[in-house]
């Protein structure tokens, strides 16, 4: 108990430092706690996207039976496949599934095989090398995602559904600004 209660006080302390430097910089006591508000609430964001526990959710209550790490193998199929996150569309290989997930190709090759058992996944002959061999997404594939994103969008109509359009607007607006200020602010990508 003494250590979580030190604990708890040393981040306090860290919070509040932030909070001083914060207005030191001349945002106002309001701005400051809408920034911290803000932190607090991207943190948990981030860390159930980290967790993958949004996904979860869905494809549970689909009933499709995938694992997350199944799951992610076929949206990295499909952003490979469609040009997504800011390559050009390509056709989808083990080894770029891999590299898309950050993964072993050993275990990027064992979750793509359980796709193809399951019937999400095709493995085809390359159009423009024939000796590789390439992932194709199957109809089942793409029933999957009609309806993972017809009841992602059912759950988001929900979080939006006592907002009034304005402020829809201005969130989606001022939520890309900070997205791409951040992408700016840590080029590493």
């Amino acid at each position: 108990m003494g250590t979580q209660n030190r604990r708890s006080r040393a981040t306090q302390q860290l919070y509040d430092e932030i909070g001083r430097k914060l207005a030191d910089s001349g945002y106002a006591t309001s701005t400051v706690d809408a920034m911290m508000d803000f932190d607090f609430a991207m943190f948990g964001l981030k860390r159930s996207m980290v967790k993958g526990e949004l996904p979860v959710q869905l494809m549970a209550e689909l009933g499709t039976g995938l694992e997350l790490g199944q799951f992610e193998a076929l949206t990295a199929v499909i952003r490979l496949l469609n040009g997504f996150g800011g390559v050009a569309p390509q056709e989808a290989t083990i080894g770029l599934v891999a590299i898309e997930l950050n993964i072993d190709p050993s275990r990027a090759s064992r979750i793509t095989a359980d796709l193809i058992a399951r019937g999400y996944l095709l493995r085809e002959v390359s159009q423009t090398d024939g000796r590789k061999s390439v992932l194709a997404l199957t109809e089942k594939a793409h029933e999957l995602l009609k309806s993972f994103l017809d009841l992602k969008w059912t759950k988001s109509m929900q979080v939006f559904a006592d907002w009034d359009e304005a402020d829809i607007v201005t969130f989606s607006t001022l939520f890309v600004r900070y997205t791409a200020a951040m992408q700016a602010a840590y080029p590493g990508r």
